[in-house]
């Protein structure tokens, strides 16, 4: 784990930073690369593209958003950590296959068929993809207690969803807030919708290895990016 001397330019204290580990979507540790040498920087306003940074893994050479690395010093101020750009990656010398997309697996024991339930209402689109995430294979799929928190509609034994049953497409907000709930727990993270996902939520999500569905008025989810569908395929 890369670390790096960090001294706070207000109060003078000095840190030791080391940089948190994140999941590659091929299952390898990816660390965003520090830049010896050069300041902390104050933040003072904060914006959501300041918020993250492109990170290469050096096993799979995915690039993916991942958030820039943080320090809060004990006098109050927040450090951003300085992060060595992502230089342009050298052609490769045969196709390689995208990182995220997983052998099929050669003893797959086939699903009965997806019997869905019609959905007249916000809470008929929660069970149905509560239905649906017990025929991926999750186990203890349930919701949470009373006003769950940063939008939780279901929990399961290794995965949090996310069901936005409104008329408007989801956003981009709502995405990342699902996909850094699910980092923090160090779960899986599903989003259902039923009006779909705006441009830079799908973006986001494919970036970031977020199944993303849509639910239609059947109950029956479909998947709309890479991840949802090696979800489908693979399962729980």
């Amino acid at each position: 784990m890369e670390s790096v001397p960090v001294r706070c330019p207000v109060c003078s204290r000095d840190h030791a930073y080391s940089t948190p580990a994140y999941p590659c979507p091929c299952g390898a540790p990816t660390t965003p690369p520090l830049l010896p040498g050069a300041p902390a920087v104050q933040v003072t306003h904060r914006s959501w593209n300041d918020a993250w940074v492109t990170v290469r893994c050096t096993s799979c050479g995915r690039e993916d958003q991942w958030p820039q690395p943080e320090l809060c010093c004990p006098c109050g101020t927040v450090l951003r950590i300085p992060v060595r750009p992502v230089a342009a990656a050298p052609a490769p010398d045969s196709p390689v296959s995208p990182a995220h997309i997983p052998l099929p697996r050669t003893a797959a024991h086939p699903r009965p068929v997806f019997r869905p339930m019609t959905i007249r209402t916000g809470h008929d689109a929660v069970s149905a993809a509560g239905l649906y995430l017990t025929w991926l294979g999750y186990r203890d799929v349930g919701r949470p207690g009373a006003g769950p928190a940063s939008g939780i509609d279901l929990r399961a034994d290794g995965l949090i969803a996310q069901v936005d049953s409104s008329t408007r497409p989801a956003t981009l907000r709502a995405v990342e807030c699902l996909w850094l709930n699910a980092l923090g727990a160090s779960v899986t993270g599903v989003f259902f919708s039923l009006a779909g996902y705006a441009a830079d939520a799908r973006a986001r999500a494919d970036g970031v290895g977020l199944p993303l569905f849509v639910i239609d008025l059947t109950g029956t989810p479909q998947p709309v990016n890479s991840p949802a569908h090696e979800l489908v395929s693979t399962g729980a």
